[in-house]
């Protein structure tokens, strides 16, 4: 765990300073906000900042943003002020800390940041073995190419991957190559110095460096433009980097483990992806089971979400039904793990009894989700009288008002995740993103991450 405190509180955090590190952390310190992003952009990561509601924490998260730097922020300050809180929270800090701090609520803040969605849960057979697989290689220096369905935990994987390395105590560095624009990836990946293009302010350390002894992650790999793979490819067979704008090559010690959701042999043969970078990095492919293949899993990772979003909401924690648990392992989980979590989390919100019961387990729209499990006998005129419905639906429609629709309902069904919403489109995150720019700038309401339309 990095932590990155920021601001002082009259030497308050000081102490907090100490409780982190007696528990593991490294602590790096800024004083102000300004600082904080100089250390941030210089290469010196962090897995969380602890901040002092004194510093404006919504214009911090503003200039993090701008950097692409994206990192979660919990706010600290005299227990009294309420309304400091508050506005902690409403600029974007995920938690807030009051002070004296206590030493325990200082250790589950670092434990949840270090555990959440990084967890293992699995008793399926088939994730176990892939689990005793990874543990295989994960002592190699070979790179690895995690595969499996979008949902399915590849980054989970790959840092599992890291913590049984020879590299654990060094940084694991991820960047989604898919979440970043093309002209700035080259930026994100290989750092740039002061004025090597408009709005290089200063010299910025890329992933690569930060990475240095450690692992680098390259999530959603095939999302890459083909004219950045040649670099890529460069700087993994020569160890070494250049960094926009500079001129003399840096030497790095990595190791890669890359992921993606798409048949990149697909890609190679379409001739959006290199030949030579796939054989590189695909020295060892570990391949992640779909939910619906590891049926045993279901019901283990649906109740540590259950506890795990209870404790979020500040609600009590509640078993899950047995009728629920069998309505759970009877779904497809086309969204996999991804799904099932923020299905859970719904439920928890929306279950009120004893028990999370099958009522409670619904869609983001609020309907049922055993709406699906229709009987037998009635499927055909169930199916019919859809198809009739859609196709009256859509009759004057044009073809982009009917993609649009498409588009939008299916983000909100997954609760706006992009990727998971390219991935049941079937089509790249690029062209996604692109769509979404397009509705956005035509004043439609697109969903954020997280979020859904309401319904209506």
């Amino acid at each position: 765990m990095r932590l990155l405190i920021v601001g002082t509180l009259n030497g308050q955090l000081s102490t907090a300073t100490k409780m982190a590190m007696e528990k593991g952390a490294k602590v790096t310190h800024a004083e102000r906000g300004e600082q904080a992003v100089e250390i941030l952009r210089a290469g010196r990561g962090a897995d969380l900042l602890m901040v002092d509601v004194g510093i404006d924490i919504a214009r911090l998260i503003s200039q993090l943003e701008s950097e692409h730097i994206c990192l979660p922020i919990v706010a600290c300050g005299t227990g009294t002020d309420a309304k400091a809180a508050v506005m902690a929270i409403q600029a974007g800090a995920k938690e807030y800390i009051p002070l004296p701090p206590d030493a325990e609520l200082i250790a589950a803040v670092l434990s949840a940041v270090a555990d959440d969605t990084h967890q293992l849960i699995f008793q399926d057979e088939k994730m176990a073995e892939a689990i005793a697989f990874a543990d295989q290689v994960a002592k190699s220096e070979a790179s690895i190419f995690i595969t499996g369905e979008s949902g399915t935990g590849k980054e989970v994987m790959a840092r599992y991957v890291h913590r049984k390395s020879n590299r654990a105590d060094k940084p694991f560095i991820s960047v989604n190559c898919a979440a970043i624009p093309e002209n700035l990836l080259e930026s994100e990946l290989f750092g740039h110095e002061k004025g090597a293009f408009t709005g290089a302010v200063a010299r910025r350390i890329g992933k690569f460096e930060e990475a240095d002894g450690g692992t680098l992650m390259l999530d959603e790999i095939s999302e890459m433009d083909i004219r950045l793979q040649s670099k890529l490819l460069r700087a993994i067979q020569e160890k070494e980097i250049d960094r926009v704008g500079g001129k003399t090559p840096i030497k790095v010690d990595i190791r890669i483990l890359a992921t993606s959701n798409r048949d990149l042999q697909d890609a190679i043969r379409e001739g959006s992806f290199r030949e030579d970078l796939f054989y590189r990095l695909n020295v060892v492919n570990l391949a992640l089971p779909a939910l619906r293949e590891r049926p045993a899993d279901i019901v283990a990772l649906a109740e540590h979400f259950a506890k795990k979003y209870a404790a979020i909401n500040g609600l009590q924690a509640k078993p899950i039904a047995v009728d629920a648990r069998r309505h759970l392992a009877k779904q497809r989980w086309t969204g996999n793990v991804r799904e099932l979590e923020n299905t859970i989390h719904r439920a928890v919100l929306l279950a009120m009894g004893a028990e999370i019961d099958v009522a409670s387990i619904r869609l983001p729209d609020g309907s049922r989700l055993d709406a699906a499990q229709a009987p037998v006998d009635s499927l055909a005129a169930h199916v019919a009288a859809t198809a009739d419905a859609v196709s009256r639906t859509y009759v004057g429609q044009t073809v982009a008002a009917v993609e649009q629709d498409l588009i939008l309902n299916t983000l909100d069904h997954c609760i706006g995740n992009r990727t998971h919403a390219a991935n049941i489109l079937g089509i790249s995150i690029r062209t996604l993103r692109n769509k979404l720019k397009q509705y956005s700038d035509e004043g439609v309401s697109v969903p954020q991450p997280g979020e859904a339309r309401l319904a209506g």
